[in-house]
């Protein structure tokens, strides 16, 4: 079983060499064996064939996925748990570690082994899997590590891009017209843009974490609702607010938001290993109050998300590949065009209990590549409580100025729900 990788798949992938890494950690109370993390390991493989696969190249140097007849099993990092936060140390030695994709799956696990608590976390590179299908990992794991006889069913994979965009419209002639020509004035626009002539020097790396206890994340997401917005919307009013007073004049006064693509397109099931990324940029009208701006932005969102079209999208992004170099050189050498990237999974759908071990926590996701700006929110919430992950580097944001950021939002939350608390 093979496929070629799809546009964004081959950018994200480069020559290999680099890593562009997702982590998903999270917490077990209870006691375990190798051979159990590793048997849970292989019925993952045995249902999804691209965690079985390789990179390997055909003769004009296109990469494809390879299901090699002999599997390689997902290699298991056993490290022994010292800590509470040993968790954020293996996961930014994870963001350095390349996958060897000639030989190995573009997965590993990490165990971070103690007696009675473990945190464990898949590490994949990203142009495998994005933050939806490794929920499903994590929700698959877990089901078939307690009960190792539990069906999970088998995925019948994406073999391409005819098996997300309706024949209907992926052979129309208007629409191939269309996607052919929004392609290549968007390659030229690209071509020619401004570089610099060397990326930008990325520096020192680091993760920020913190979490909201139960009480907070119910008040938050009541706050919201009864505001008639969302939790995402009111976090991009609030994290732009934050940069916008500690960075001053240096902000952008705008935020990318990753939009789920299986909620668009019914043909990417929820347990299919796939990723391909759509997003929405919104910014804040400084001269509007707080409420009026995130209801405000709440339009645009949805204005924004409707228009998104995911099959004419990938029919144009696929007319890039000859544009490859030039589409990687921008996000290595271009200026930020944004402030950071907001992803929120919200509610994340795993069962806490279960009867050889507890879900104790789901730490959000981290992910970090070379291209581009790095400064990022994940945030989720499990068990009652939203946790956020924010990463960055001192090249694009100074860590004193993202500890500043953090403080920042953390109290314009709290102001924010005292206030209307108040009035």
């Amino acid at each position: 079983m093979r496929r070629k990788l799809l546009f964004g798949e081959r950018m994200i992938l480069g020559d290999g060499t680099e890593a562009f890494n997702g982590i998903i950690p999270f917490r077990l109370k209870g006691t375990f064996t190798l051979e159990e993390i590793q048997q849970a390991l292989v019925q993952l493989q045995n249902k999804h064939p691209w965690l079985r696969a390789h990179v390997i190249h055909d003769e004009e140097n296109i990469p494809w996925f390879e299901v090699p007849e002999k599997v390689v099993p997902i290699p298991i990092r056993e490290v022994p748990r010292t800590g509470e936060d040993d968790w954020q140390e293996e996961s930014m030695k994870e963001w350095y570690m390349p996958f060897d994709h000639k030989k190995l799956p573009l997965i590993r696990f990490v165990w971070i082994k103690g007696e009675e608590l473990s945190d464990m976390f898949f590490s994949f590179h990203h142009c495998l899997c994005d933050g939806g299908s490794a929920m499903t990992l994590l929700y698959e794991f877990l089901q078939v590590l307690d009960n190792p006889s539990a069906d999970i069913g088998i995925e019948k994979p994406i073999l391409g891009i005819q098996d997300i965009v309706p024949a209907a419209i992926l052979n129309s002639r208007r629409q191939k017209l269309k996607a052919k020509f929004i392609g290549r004035v968007a390659s030229t626009i690209i071509k020619y843009a401004p570089l610099g002539k060397k990326p930008i020097e990325r520096q020192k790396d680091y993760m920020i974490h913190w979490k909201s206890d139960r009480e907070f994340t119910q008040q938050l997401i009541s706050y919201c609702k009864s505001n008639g917005f969302t939790v995402n919307t009111f976090l991009c009013a609030i994290v732009l607010r934050a940069f916008k007073k500690i960075r001053g004049k240096t902000a952008l006064n705008k935020i990318c938001c990753p939009v789920d693509i299986r909620r668009l397109t019914p043909q990417i099931k929820h347990d299919h290993i796939f990723a391909f990324g759509l997003m929405v940029e919104v910014s804040i009208n400084e001269k509007m109050d707080f409420i009026d701006n995130v209801r405000q932005m709440q339009k645009t969102v949805k204005r924004k998300t409707a228009k998104l079209d995911p099959y004419n999208k990938m029919m144009v992004i696929e007319s890039w590949h000859y544009a490859l170099d030039d589409f990687t050189k921008i996000l290595r050498n271009g200026k930020s065009t944004n402030d950071c990237m907001l992803s929120n999974l919200g509610l994340i759908q795993v069962p806490n209990d279960y009867k050889k071990f507890t879900l104790d926590t789901v730490f959000s996701p981290s992910a970090l590549g070379p291209l581009g700006q790095t400064t990022g929110f994940v945030v989720s919430t499990f068990n009652g409580e939203m946790d956020f992950t924010f990463i960055g580097s001192e090249g694009y944001l100074k860590y004193s100025e993202a500890l500043a950021i953090r403080e920042e939002i953390i109290e314009s939350i709290k102001q924010q729900m005292e206030y209307i608390a108040v009035s």
